[in-house]
């Protein structure tokens, strides 16, 4: 009689598992039949350019509104912590990256969400790289004559777009790895970091090409280096920190897509079959690289999983620069 009664409990556990996925893949099929919103950075920045890019394209495939919500300061915690707290339905998206995702783990001891609990990945989005970029009054045209320079004084600064950013540990790991020592100083996003540059308020940034790119074409600014090792295809003209002698330079610069991690499965897999069907069209793939960045969509599974790696891998290098939220 047990036995028979495990059984048909046994049954019946299927039977509700069974009933839930079907469900969730009936709300799948569906998916979305209202706006949907992507919870970015300010104005200026490449989360921002790439939310309104997969926005625009997403609105277009699912005639249905995707709304863009760019909310700069706090190193992308607060709309982070938005989407961490929203209804897990998947109508909420946080383009995440280094900041919010990585770094606050570190930065924010009373961080009120967790990046690994409480965000699922659905897609990597594109990866890319920061420009090590000097304002003109700088006589250094390549890094090594930089550091050069930058030995002699004591009196440079270099901006970011806010404590724990990409461009912040950047310019962190940079000047471990060089032997040089900078002021930084943090603003409230990409955009700000980039105008205290152009009016000499700050002489170094590590900015992402889509912020500064009308500004290093124009010649107003120097790109002296990328952050990673090899040169990148998006910048084929600017060195690699391997031809520059910095070894350990690793800085990567990328954006994905989270949801509320309680999100049904189905729909993040709809979601992510969406998103890389839109990352994969050759128009779109030229139009991320025309702005120095590579589109490369993952599953979500990758994301989580790299996410996991930066945080690791960052943890020791921020403790060591005593790097601060505030």
């Amino acid at each position: 009689m047990s036995n028979l009664r495990y059984q048909i409990s046994r049954l019946a556990q299927i039977i509700i598992a069974s009933s839930v996925i079907f469900s969730s893949s009936i709300i799948a099929q569906d998916f979305p039949t209202k706006p949907v919103r992507i919870f970015g950075q300010g104005p200026g920045s490449t989360a921002d350019y790439l939310s309104r890019l997969l926005g625009q394209k997403l609105t277009e495939k699912w005639g249905q509104p995707v709304l863009i919500d760019s909310r700069a300061g706090a190193g992308g915690t607060v709309p982070a912590d938005i989407v961490a707290k929203a209804p897990a339905d998947g109508y909420t998206l946080l383009m995440g990256h280094a900041g919010p995702n990585v770094s606050a783990v570190v930065l924010y001891p009373n961080l009120p969400y967790d990046p690994v609990k409480d965000l699922a990945g659905v897609s990597m989005v594109a990866i890319g790289v920061t420009v090590m970029m000097v304002h003109p009054s700088i006589s250094a045209g390549t890094v090594t004559e930089f550091i050069q320079y930058a030995k002699k004084r004591n009196d440079l600064n270099f901006s970011s777009a806010g404590n724990g950013s990409i461009s912040h540990l950047g310019g962190e790991l940079f000047k471990q790895v060089s032997g040089i020592n900078m002021m930084h100083i943090p603003y409230k996003s990409a955009g700000a970091g980039l105008t205290a540059l152009l009016a000499n308020e700050t002489q170094v940034s590590f900015l992402s090409p889509v912020t500064a790119a009308a500004q290093l074409k124009s010649g107003k600014l120097k790109a002296l280096v990328v952050s990673t090792q090899e040169r990148f295809p998006g910048m084929p003209d600017v060195p690699g920190a391997a031809e520059a002698g910095l070894a350990g330079m690793d800085a990567k610069l990328w954006f994905g897509l989270f949801t509320p991690s309680k999100t049904p499965k189905a729909v993040i897999q709809k979601l992510n079959s969406d998103i890389t069907e839109i990352l994969r069209r050759p128009e779109v793939v030229e139009m991320v690289l025309n702005q120095g960045i590579q589109a490369i969509p993952s599953s979500p599974e990758s994301l989580d999983d790299f996410v996991k790696s930066e945080i690791k891998r960052w943890t020791p290098i921020i403790k060591n620069a005593n790097i601060q939220a505030n």
